[in-house]
């Protein structure tokens, strides 16, 4: 992602159910904010989200690896937000597959989380179609809510 994603970032993190696992959407300052977050791990760890962008169309969503943590236990995680237009059509297990491949192989990670919140079917369904399991249930807080996830995994 650059900068000039912002724009069609803010579509996404601006969007009250595309953020519901976030606890709502987030306003142009929560968006630009997350998207410096994001410009920061490319440049303190050499990675973090991508942007995932359809030929004709543009950006349609982001998705990476980054460090998270699953209750105390830091791991690479692969997350993936993309614009409600644009769900059920296999975009995020596409990326989400290419991402874990991408940190087995180049960052030799021996394992790949997801952190899913435990009302999110899709994200769970992406999670399985990587040929992940559950591995963990925590608490993430977040926006003053206690908000229960599950720890997907994969091994190398």
């Amino acid at each position: 992602m650059t900068e000039d994603d912002l724009g069609p970032l803010r579509e996404i993190l601006t969007d009250p159910i595309a953020m519901t696992a976030y606890e709502g959407a987030f306003d142009d300052a929560e968006s630009a904010q997350w998207l410096a977050r994001n410009l920061r791990r490319y440049e303190e760890d050499g990675f973090g989200l991508w942007a995932v962008d359809l030929p004709g169309v543009g950006m349609i969503g982001q998705c990476g690896i980054t460090r998270q943590f699953v209750g105390d236990e830091q791991v690479l995680e692969v997350g993936y937000l993309f614009q409600r237009a644009h769900w059920h059509q296999g975009y995020a297990t596409e990326a989400a597959v290419a991402a874990r491949d991408w940190g087995f192989r180049e960052l030799g990670a021996p394992a790949i989380w997801a952190k899913v919140r435990d009302t999110n079917i899709a994200s769970m369904n992406v999670a399985i179609r990587l040929g992940m399991t559950v591995r963990r249930r925590f608490m993430v807080h977040y926006r003053g809510v206690d908000m229960p996830h599950l720890g997907f995994a994969v091994d190398r």
